[in-house]
Parts: C-alpha cells; structure tokens; sequence
C-alpha cells in the first residue's frame, strides 16, 4: 500500500501544481481585462481589419503642453497617415485622442462647500475612460456651452444630497456651473488604492483653464470657441459621444481649432496639460510610437504603449525593469489609472512567474512520460511490430518468387 502510495505522490503533486498554475493564468486573465482605460484601441477597431495602438503621454511637472501642440500633433499624425496611404472615407476614423490635468477647485452650493479635487478633460476623455454613471450624462467635445461638471458621488452629497441632480447649479471658484451628471468611482481594488484624492469633479479643460488661467472669464462664454479643434475622430459606445469632424481634415479642423483653443488658454495664465492620451491607426508595427516619439513634445515626460499592455511577452519584460521599475527618474506625476495598471502589471507579473514555476513538475512529468512512451512504442516496433513486418513482406516476397518460377517452368513442362 505504502508503495503504492508513493507512486502516485509525485502524479498528484503534479495535478495539483497543474491546477494552480490554471488558476493564476485566469486570475491573470481577468486582471487583464479588469481596466477599461488600458482597452481603447479594442473597442474603437470594432470590426475594422485595420489594427489600432493605444498610447498615453505623460509630461514632466516642469513642462507644459499646451491645445495648440496638441492640435498640430493632430495635423501631424495626419500628415503621417497620408504618408503611409491611409486615405479612407473619413479621416477622423483613424484616430481618437484626450487630453487632461489635475487640480484643485472651491466648490458651492445653497445646501454645502468644499475643496474638491478636479479633473479637467478634453477630447473623447470618457471613451478612454468609461466610469459608471449614476444619472445624467458625460461631458463631451460637442458640448456648445462647457460650462457642464460631473460630479462624483460624494462631492454630488456634498452639494445636493443626493445623486439625481442634472442640470442643477452650482459654483466652482464662484463661476456657475450646471450639474451634468454623477460618476461612481472605479470599484476594481487598483483603482481603489490609487485613487487618493477624495472627492472630486470633471470638467472642462477649457473652463478649467478658463477660471484658472488668471482671465476670470465666464465658463459659460469662455471657450466655445475651442470645440471646433477639440473633438476627435469616432465613438466608441461606452461613452455615446460621436466625434465631431473638426479634425476631420487634419490640418484644417485642427490648426483653427488650436489657434481658437489656445487663444482661450492664454487670456490670463497657462494651465498645462499633463496627460494626453491617443488611439490612432497601426498600418505597421510600431508606426504609432515612432510617430509619437519623432513627433509629440513629449520632453522629458514619458509615452507608455497600452496596446497589448498585459500579453505575456510584454509583462515578462519587466523582469529586465526590476528594481529600476520604481525609481522615478522622469519627474511624472502619473494619473491614478496610470498608477492602477501598474500595479495591474505587477500582480500580473506575480500571477506569471507563479504560474511557470508551478508548470514545471507537470510538464517535467509530461515530457517523462512521453518519452517513456515513445521509448516503449520503439521497442515494441523494434521487437514485435518490425519482425512481423519482415516476416510478411519476406513471405510476400517468396510468395511472388513463386508465382513467377511456377510461369516460367510450368509453361515449358507443357510444351515438352
């Protein structure tokens, strides 16, 4: 019995490695996909044969990047499309891009006050970024007035006492502002660790800029001018907001664009812009982070690739980055889901390395024992199957031999 047993000890120790080493590749898999905000380039191909790359751009705290480079960047990915024969119907299929800061801002109203924390958006932000809402709608590019805030749920509580409040006002800074829907915070628990900020808003980037930038314009009158760059190219459903053709030309849309926008940006101060995200076509590999590395001011800021951000060949590529993966050396402030899928990342990371060293006993013993079985079929070819083989075709042989001496004498025995 005890021989017995050890026998199948090292089986199965060998399952149940097998069925760890399963369990972290789905855990993996799940964490993959956990972040909306790392697959853009996914939902905006569609059905679309033409492969997209998702990249985000992070600038140095000591640099700003301002509307109007953000709209000859548009001009120049174009111009880059063009290039590289990328002509279709509508040009502003072949991009989707958002841009954003951070900062902090009075909030008021006749039932509650506060600090709240903002982020101010432009672009497509929320087709990268489809947060839950909990009543009204998102703010989009095609918005005439931009002068409609999201609030999340606790400033909403703050202010209101509740969560169904669109089109009620309220003031930022003293400006007024109308409520144009409520968000609830990311639940995945990276996202719940890198969001420190407490409670907070979205907004505009151009009223943020706006109220900001030393002007005291008006959020209401402030930059509608701006919309007409601001918008890009395509949807995606999660957030229902259709791109606009502003840059449906490129070099049109986008540069009246970016004078009109820029020109609101700079009425009293510049508030730089500190992450921009794109989606844009990939004819080649590759063709998207060379253009954005040849092209985008990114100074001494850093551009990430999404696309693909979790295969296992890229999460492999940060045992080369250990120990040098947490030094900041750039001077980045990163956003909190830029924070979230790192730490997505490393327990993607984990979940790998677990999964490789719990595979090899099972495979150790797979390949043991197909080579036992491979060993076992050649001896049996060896010693039964190939002398039986010899032994029918040397009898097949003889069989013919025969044949051929009974044609051959026979037939002179009968002329005799």
């Amino acid at each position: 019995m005890r021989e017995k047993l050890k026998r199948l000890a090292l089986p199965i120790a060998a399952v149940i490695l097998a069925l760890l080493c399963l369990a972290c590749l789905l855990v993996y898999s799940h964490l993959a996909n956990m972040l909306d905000s790392q697959h853009q380039a996914e939902r905006w191909q569609g059905e679309s044969e033409l492969k997209f790359s998702q990249l985000s751009c992070f600038m140095s705290v000591d640099q700003n990047l301002t509307l109007e480079q953000v709209y000859s960047f548009r001009k120049t990915m174009m111009d880059k499309f063009h290039e590289a024969a990328l002509d279709i119907d509508n040009d502003a299929q072949l991009f989707c891009d958002a841009w954003s800061t951070t900062g902090k801002a009075y909030v008021s109203s006749d039932q509650g006050k506060g600090d709240v924390s903002v982020i101010a958006v432009g672009g497509n932000f929320f087709d990268f970024h489809p947060i839950r809402l909990l009543s009204g709608n998102y703010i989009s590019p095609n918005d005439l007035m931009k002068d409609r805030v999201l609030l999340d749920e606790d400033t909403a509580w703050l202010l209101f006492g509740g969560t169904q409040l669109e089109g009620m006002s309220f003031k930022i800074d003293g400006v007024p502002f109308v409520v144009a829907g409520v968000i609830e915070r990311e639940q995945d628990f990276a996202s719940l660790k890198a969001y420190t900020s407490g409670m907070g808003i979205y907004m505009s980037y151009d009223a943020y800029s706006s109220i900001k930038g030393g002007g005291g314009i008006s959020a209401t009158s402030s930059t509608g001018s701006a919309s007409g760059g601001s918008t890009s190219g395509g949807s995606s459903g999660s957030s229902g907001s259709s791109g606009g053709s502003g840059t449906g030309s490129g070099s049109t849309g986008g540069s009246t664009g970016g004078s009109s926008g820029g020109s609101s940006n700079s009425t009293g101060g510049s508030v730089g812009i500190e992450c921009y995200e794109v989606v844009m076509a990939e004819p080649v590999k590759g063709f998207a982070m060379n253009v954005a590395k040849e092209k985008f001011p990114i100074g001494g800021g850093v551009i990430i690739d999404n696309s693909n951000r979790y295969s296992y060949e890229n999460i492999l590529k940060l045992v080369k980055q250990f120990g040098s993966r947490s030094m900041q050396t750039h001077g980045v402030i990163l956003p909190y889901w830029e924070n979230a899928a790192r730490c997505i990342e490393d327990w993607c990371l984990a979940l790998l390395i677990a999964a490789m060293v719990t595979a090899v006993l099972p495979v150790v013993l797979i390949v043991i024992f197909l080579v036992r079985l491979f060993l076992r079929g050649k001896n049996k070819f060896e010693e039964d199957l190939l002398p039986r083989a010899k032994e029918r075709v040397g009898e097949a042989i003889r069989v013919q031999q025969r044949k051929a001496w009974e044609r051959r004498y026979g037939k002179k025995n009968k002329d005799g």
